[in-house]
């Protein structure tokens, strides 16, 4: 068997419609457009939404819930064993987002408590987890809040 002997199942592909090839073909004439109006012109589209002018069902659904959007703070996370793994004994943001473990050194930082580290580090972050601050202390390490 070669490359270009390969072929679909049978019955997984159909043929497309081929419009406007006479009134055999059931789609010859208007090509399933109808007659007149904005449809059956060139360029007409209509939003998968749209529902003819009627109120929208996301409009007409009544609002509920909280959002915390305008004023939530969203943290970059790292975890402890990843801290583990840097060569120094320093860590703040512009450390992590060198080592690629954070996506922007401008955005904030929450040091999380998950893994063991292994040795005293001084660490600068936004906010810490309180098991993340009794781990690093615990060896003689800091951890610094922003």
């Amino acid at each position: 068997m070669n490359l270009g002997e390969l072929k679909p199942a049978a019955g997984s592909t159909k043929d497309t419609k081929r419009l406007g090839r006479g009134p055999g073909s059931g789609l010859g004439k208007t090509s399933g457009r109808g007659h007149k109006g904005s449809g059956a012109r060139s360029g007409s589209k209509t939003r998968t939404w749209f529902e003819g002018g009627q109120m929208s069902l996301q409009r007409r659904l009544p609002k509920r819930g909280f959002s915390n959007h305008l004023f939530r703070k969203d943290y970059q996370i790292v975890n402890l064993v990843m801290l583990d793994g840097l060569k120094v004994d320093t860590v703040d943001s512009q450390v992590l987002f060198e080592n690629g473990m954070i996506r922007s050194p401008y955005k904030p930082v929450k040091i999380l408590a998950d893994g063991e580290i292994t040795r005293a580090v001084e660490v600068t972050a936004d906010a810490f987890s309180s098991n993340a601050i009794a781990k690093i202390e615990k060896l003689g390490g800091s951890a610094k809040v922003l």
